[in-house]
Order: C-alpha cells, then structure tokens, then sequence
C-alpha cells in the first residue's frame, strides 16, 4: 500500500497536511515519517508520530534537529528567536542570546502553577531542550487564524511567529488548585506561520471530533485541543454496596476539533 498521496507532484504529509517534494521521506514542516503508514485505533485515535532520531524541521529561518527516542531532545540553528519554559534549556552556545519575555498576570499564573517566565533564546547559534521524562516530540505546526491550547508544562518551544496567552477552564473542581479551574496555555498564529514543540509523556494520540461529538477523558490524560473543542467537567457518581459510592471527575471533550492526550499522566483521585 502506498502511503503517500502525491498532489500535483507533491506528496501530503499525513500528519500536518504539509507538502513535500517526492522523494522525501520525512515532513519538511513537522518531520513526520513519509513512508510509514498512518496507525490508527479502531475508536479512531491515531497514533502521533514517533520522530526518527536526526530528523531535521524547518522553520522560519531556524532548523530543529530531533535527537533521541526516549528522552527526546530539539537542538535549534537560530535564525530567529524562540521561547520556551524556563527550565527546559538543556544547553545553548555561548552567543545565543538570552531574555524573558513580558507577561501579564505575573501572580495569578503562579498561583495557577503555571510558569511565570517565559524565556526568549535569540540566534544566531545554536540551543537544545528537552524535559527530564520518558516520552514523545509532537510537533504541530500552527496556520493563520488557528489557535491551540495545551496543558500545563507541556510546551517546550514555540517559534516567534506564534503568539502566547493563557485561558481558564470553569469548574474543572478537585482537579487542580482547589477548585478554581484548570489553566491552559494558548497559542496563536497571526499573520505568519508557525511552530509549537509539545513533550507528551508516554504515548500521544490524537482525535478528530466532528461537531457535536464527545469524548470523556481522564483529565490527566488531556494534553492539547483545538480551541474549538469545549472542555467541561462532569462527575460521575459510582455505586458501591460497601461504601456506598464514590464520584470520578472526568474531562467532557465536545467537537468540532482535534484533540490530544498523553498515556501516561497523573492520575486526579475520586471523591
């Protein structure tokens, strides 16, 4: 079977819709695999996919080389800046340049767990990043007009074209901080293309819901969605002759839009 679909002498990358030039066999744009075959579940999860180590990605005028499998590591040329969390700088060259980037709301994200800084890393040289745990790179490219929102320390970097804010979820209580919602990081793409670099713990799979559809996930298990999808919490009460029932807090996904998850996460305990 072949798995790639040529357009115009073009071949589409199954992951970001991206076009390549035949004979490529990974995406120019997000370094997915060409000639490997889109894997996906029965219920309709696919499988993100797992990144060949050396693969390179291009964007703007910097290129990410993808090194390692299991603690994956994006090492950037800078030709422009980026910005990632803090703490995920594995190493830089002694002329990159280093800032933070100004945010609003300094103390309600600390508060909410949620970083606040934000650091800036300027070229020309070169820096990597990584986070200290077991998982996978998934890269997703960000067009004009669309917006992304992610989990909570789960972003590595995102290229300068992107825009970055962050949106509260109501009512997701005895999930996090108390009550008062789940936070998410928001990013944008304006007049420019651009690049998000996410570390999904474990395995990522990814949904397409179509409008009107619904998934009920773990919250745990919730890494990224198209903001599109809404995102409410529902307690399911469990009965139980011995103790006379307990509640399970899950995350209501309502389409239309992607939707992704890690397998391995924190698990949020019952009522």
């Amino acid at each position: 079977m072949n798995v790639q679909t040529e357009v115009g002498q073009r071949i589409e990358c199954r992951w970001c819709r991206s076009q390549n030039q035949v004979g490529s066999t990974t995406c120019y744009t997000c370094g997915a695999p060409l000639d490997v075959r889109d894997l996906v579940s029965d219920s309709g999860w696919r499988e993100a996919p797992r990144l060949r180590d050396m693969t390179e990605i291009r964007f703007g005028g910097s290129t990410c080389q993808v090194e390692g499998e299991i603690v994956p590591v994006a090492e950037i040329a800078l030709g422009d800046w980026v910005y990632f969390e803090h703490h995920v700088m594995l190493w830089k060259e002694e002329q990159v340049g280093m800032s933070v980037m100004s945010l609003q709301g300094g103390m309600k994200r600390a508060f909410a767990g949620m970083p606040f800084i934000i650091s800036i890393a300027q070229g020309p040289g070169r820096v990597a990043f990584s986070r200290d745990a077991a998982g996978e790179l998934v890269v997703l490219p960000i067009r004009p007009g669309q917006e992304l929102d992610v989990r909570e320390h789960a972003f590595l970097l995102a290229s300068h074209s992107v825009g970055y804010a962050y949106t509260r979820v109501q009512g997701l209580k005895n999930i996090l901080f108390g009550g008062q919602g789940m936070f998410m990081d928001r990013f944008v793409a304006a007049q420019e293309q651009g690049l998000l670099l996410l570390h999904g713990y474990g395995n990522v799979f990814e949904r397409q819901l179509q409008p009107g559809e619904s998934i009920l996930l773990e919250p745990g298990a919730f890494l990224y969605k198209d903001a599109a999808v809404q995102m409410n919490v529902e307690t399911q009460k469990l009965t139980s002759g011995l103790f006379g029932g307990t509640g399970m807090n899950l995350a209501r996904m309502t389409g239309p839009g992607r939707v992704g998850i890690q397998s391995m996460y924190v698990h949020h305990h019952t009522d």
